[in-house]
């Protein structure tokens, strides 16, 4: 996905955009950078691959250089930022979080105006850049961030670092969140308030969907008023975010525990205890287990030591190897017994499959799975979902394809809990991951556990109803 963080202050500000950038490690494995504007210096700026180790180690050694008192920092999922630009509007450091789908029908329109691109991501222009360049294009920031909500396909969220600010942005419909933090100093702009907390900032504002903001150290000024559409992705809650962000108001891990609770109401199955796949599945299973009085057991412990979440490689075949390295059963709490595991979502499945492979030769009786979202019929068309791969490799559409013959069906059918369409589709998935019984959620008691409205809630992956 990626993350960001960035804060101005009246004291320097270096140590906390290396902190509240590390509180994001969790939403990107690949690149990671940060930027600070100094008077003497002017923009001071480092970028490290994450591939091969760990975000406050790659940096640790840039911090004795960096000086300044406004600075941005990012972790993401794809290309090298922050970026620095000049053109007309002046100096500038931006990163984004972002997803464009009509980059190269951009990247042909800049060209044939004979513009030049100077950086590249994976071959291919990169991402940051080209919002740079659509900023630029309007006669002030705010022009130029309203072009970039006009012009691309997908979602965008912006942090620029000037001499004098940061402006922040929000993606036009709010599918990726900016938190506003307020401490005795300044204040900081982030993806994340999990970052917050130990910096001794307190939340101080939700940017809406498509609002703009200038940040100083003296305080926060609205640019751009908020639109009234905003479709914010539903996975912060059940699965990118850290336990103790908030997102409209909204704390993570309550809404999981909500989400395991509706689960449990909807179910009667006999089991010994109740378990979390870790982490993001951990917070459903409690409010599974504190719902139906069923014991909540750890026959899984994660091993981070030499595992982190930031250090995943990029073979597809060694990231499925390292993330069953990380999950170690442990036979004297579930062999011979019957467990419900919850876990947030079911992708491809190849890890679950292997999962419940191991749980079975360590002797348990039963594994019953229950997901904390609906199936995953839809790809992602907003967001860098990491874990997410081609369409036809989600475990939704290879049932699909078993049943039917074909790709070519009528998905609302398999997406409709009701529908003969998708008990089918369901009882096919159980079979190929070996499980003796699996419920998802349904889409309904997701959005009432989550608290917005479902008119608020991108929910694309799971009846494909959003839009651009």
């Amino acid at each position: 996905m990626s993350g960001f963080f960035g804060c101005i202050s009246k004291t320097d500000s270096v140590t906390d955009v290396f902190y509240g950038t590390d509180y994001h490690s969790h939403l990107g494995t690949k690149r990671a950078g940060m930027a600070f504007f100094n008077k003497e210096k002017g923009f001071q700026r480092a970028i490290h691959s994450l591939e091969d180790g760990y975000f406050r180690s790659k940096f640790e050694g840039n911090l004795k250089g960096f000086e300044g008192n406004s600075g941005i920092g990012i972790i993401s999922d794809h290309e090298a930022q922050p970026i620095v630009a000049n053109s007309h509007l002046g100096k500038f450091a931006i990163s984004t979080v972002s997803k464009i789908n009509n980059a190269d029908e951009l990247e042909s329109e800049f060209l044939k105006k004979n513009r030049t691109f100077s950086e590249t991501s994976q071959g291919s222009v990169n991402p940051t850049e080209l919002i740079a360049m659509l900023i630029a294009e309007g006669k002030d920031f705010v022009e130029g961030i309203e072009n970039v909500y006009n012009k691309i396909k997908g979602s965008c969220s912006i942090l620029i670092l000037t001499e004098k600010e940061i402006i922040a942005a929000r993606d036009k419909l709010g599918r990726t969140p900016i938190v506003i933090g307020k401490n005795g100093d300044g204040f900081a702009a982030a993806s994340e308030s999990c970052a917050f907390a130990n910096l001794n900032y307190k939340i101080d504002k939700y940017l809406g969907a498509g609002e703009i903001v200038r940040v100083t150290a003296d305080g926060v000024v609205q640019l751009r008023e908020p639109n009234k559409k905003m479709q914010v992705c539903s996975f912060l809650w059940v699965y990118y975010g850290y336990p103790p962000s908030y997102y409209e108001g909204i704390n993570v891990d309550e809404s999981r525990y909500r989400c395991g609770a509706a689960l449990a109401k909807n179910d009667d199955v006999e089991a010994d205890f109740v378990a979390g796949i870790p982490d993001s599945g951990v917070g459903h299973a409690i409010g599974y287990s504190n719902e139906r009085k069923i014991p909540y057991t750890r026959p899984y412990a994660k091993y981070t030591p030499t595992w982190p979440r930031s250090f995943m490689p990029q073979n597809q075949n060694m990231r499925e190897l390292v993330a069953r390295m990380k999950l170690i059963p442990n036979p004297a709490l579930i062999k011979g017994k019957r467990g419900i595991f919850l876990d947030d979502s079911i992708v491809r499945g190849t890890q679950l499959k292997d999962n419940t492979r191991d749980l079975h030769s360590e002797g348990i009786k039963e594994v019953h799975m229950r997901i904390a979202c609906p199936p995953l019929t839809y790809p992602c068309e907003f967001l860098n979902f990491s874990r997410s791969r081609k369409t036809l490799e989600l475990a939704t559409r290879t049932a699909i394809r078993q049943l039917e013959g074909t790709e070519d069906v009528d998905l609302k059918k398999y997406s409709d809990p009701d529908s003969e369409e998708y008990k089918a589709m369901v009882e096919r998935i159980r079979k190929n991951l070996g499980l003796t019984s699996l419920k998802f959620q349904k889409l309904s008691d997701l959005v009432e556990a989550i608290g917005l409205p479902k008119e608020k809630l991108c929910t694309h992956c799971w009846d494909g109803s959003s839009y651009f």
